[in-house]
């Protein structure tokens, strides 16, 4: 409700006058009482980027007998890949996503078990995870997933709406205070805003992968056993396998087989048509939403645009930072989209500059990474400011 007030509060008049006529931006905090520390705006951005991270990373079932180190690593390093590449993370959750409806609708099972298998949940009797659809043509393996209850693959994850709630409120309040802040002409510190994008990110993920188990670590066993002779032999994907998986999903299917894996790699997705079998839908899950949050992501750090910064190459630093990340989507997406299109001899060349685009763009994220905690040196005065609450409280 208090969000909604500072909302609406805003959205009325952008121009209107400040509550408190003492209120600027070059203000001092000279009362204690109303004043926040370095240390308390450090901490409420990490724990926000922290508390959605955390709840919005689902990663895939990993390989059997796994130590708790191992699986702590897993998943850390799922974090730190939402940290820096964010819009990887969502093309990854988009792509599940709409596997996983399509297998429902398919095969007339649950979205939640439509996640399950796209995860690599369900392995047969011979310790080889059930993952393509010709797999599912099999009516025994198909009968033995339907008879798995819906609610017993959710009982299996760490995960629930009590977790979730708690991250939503956490992040509610933190953009509630950024509003308000920015109403008050209060300084926003550019730690806040990077905040505000990973948390836009994250929301993204999070309502994509709502219906996906969280932290499952035990597959289950479905279908009869196989003859060993019937047993395929055991799938090593390679590195450049692993990044295809990664940025793309599955699209290298007919390079290895499927059904020799006894684990799915972490950014595993089902294979998405290429060429003249790609639909719109397609089109959608592989460019058009990863880009689009990214390019969010920067647009909501170009709104540090006129920012104080500790010294000039810094607010530069920032700027063209906040350009690129912003920017260098859109001319990916246009040449994914043109990809199709062109002769045989300039897809390579497209790729190659494809690639070239990416060392600018981790460069740029590193550096909106990096500068808001080398700004927290030196913050305005009226960074330390806390928020008059009391002004959005109606008066009788």
């Amino acid at each position: 409700m208090l969000f909604l007030l500072i909302l609406t509060h805003i959205l009325s008049s952008t121009a209107a006058p400040l509550a408190d006529p003492h209120r600027r931006s070059d203000d001092s905090c000279k009362d204690i009482d109303n004043c926040r520390t370095l240390y308390g705006i450090l901490w409420g951005c990490v724990i926000t980027i922290f508390a959605f991270t955390w709840v919005s990373v689902h990663p895939n079932v990993p390989p059997p007998h796994q130590s708790a180190i191992a699986l702590f690593w897993r998943k850390l390093k799922m974090m730190l890949i939402a940290i820096i590449a964010p819009e990887i993370m969502v093309g990854f959750a988009a792509r599940q996503f709409f596997a996983a409806r399509e297998l429902s609708q398919e095969f007339n099972f649950s979205k939640t078990h439509g996640f399950l298998f796209a995860m690599g949940g369900f392995v047969d009797p011979s310790g080889y995870v059930v993952v393509t659809k010709k797999q599912l043509e099999d009516k025994e393996m198909l009968e033995a997933i339907r008879r798995i209850d819906a609610e017993d693959i959710m009982d299996k994850s760490k995960g629930d709406a009590f977790s979730k709630g708690v991250a939503l409120v956490q992040g509610l309040w933190f953009t509630t205070q950024c509003l308000a802040r920015v109403h008050q002409h209060l300084v926003v510190t550019e730690l806040e805003v990077a905040t505000m994008a990973f948390a836009a990110m994250n929301v993204f993920t999070w309502i994509l992968w709502w219906n996906k188990p969280l932290g499952v670590e035990r597959q289950i066993v479905v279908g009869a056993p196989r003859p060993p002779t019937e047993l395929p032999p055991r799938t090593e994907l390679s590195l450049l396998d692993r990044f295809s998986t990664a940025l793309l999903g599955n699209s290298r299917e007919e390079d290895f087989d499927e059904s020799g894996l006894t684990s799915l790699p972490d950014f595993w997705s089902l294979a998405i048509a290429d060429g003249e079998h790609m639909t719109s839908v397609h089109v959608l899950v592989r460019w058009i939403i990863p880009i689009l949050s990214g390019l969010i992501f920067g647009a909501i750090h170009c709104a540090a645009w006129q920012d104080d910064f500790p010294t000039t190459a810094e607010k530069w630093l920032w700027r063209v930072s906040s350009l690129a990340v912003t920017s260098i989507p859109v001319i990916m997406i246009t040449l994914g989209l043109l990809g199709p299109q062109v002769p045989d001899e300039l897809n390579e060349l497209l790729g190659i500059f494809f690639l070239i685009l990416t060392i600018p763009y981790v460069a740029a994220r590193l550096l909106l990474i990096a500068l808001p905690f080398a700004a927290l040196r030196s913050l305005p005065a009226s960074a330390f400011v806390d928020v008059n609450w009391s002004m959005y409280i109606p008066h009788l």
